[in-house]
């Protein structure tokens, strides 16, 4: 059986590569997927910690699917706004949304 610890340490590590890439990254769509995998850490330590604390309960998992449609409706629209304003300025960079704000 592999131990919970192993699942936080992997869970860590993708927090860490979701932080890094937001503040790293300059396309819209490459932020997203960085809080998409922020998201995704979130989720993995709903399950660990809802194991850990309460081996026959099933709470965890249910905040972790509720987290997940959350995610996907963010999602939508995330996008849904990426394409309005690639159709407005024709470049999702971030440093292309200042010109959008006069």
């Amino acid at each position: 059986m592999i131990h919970l610890e192993y699942f936080l340490i992997v869970s860590a590590i993708m927090m860490a590569a979701g932080i890094f890439g937001f503040l790293t990254r300059r396309s819209t769509l490459a932020i997203l997927l960085s809080i998409e995998l922020m998201l995704n850490a979130t989720d993995l330590n709903f399950a660990v910690f809802n194991r850990l604390l309460f081996p026959d309960g099933n709470e965890g998992f249910f905040f972790a699917l509720f987290s997940i449609a959350i995610s996907a409706a963010e999602s939508a629209i995330a996008i849904a706004i990426m394409i309005n304003i690639y159709r407005h300025i024709k470049d999702i960079s971030v440093e292309k949304l200042q010109q959008m704000k006069w």
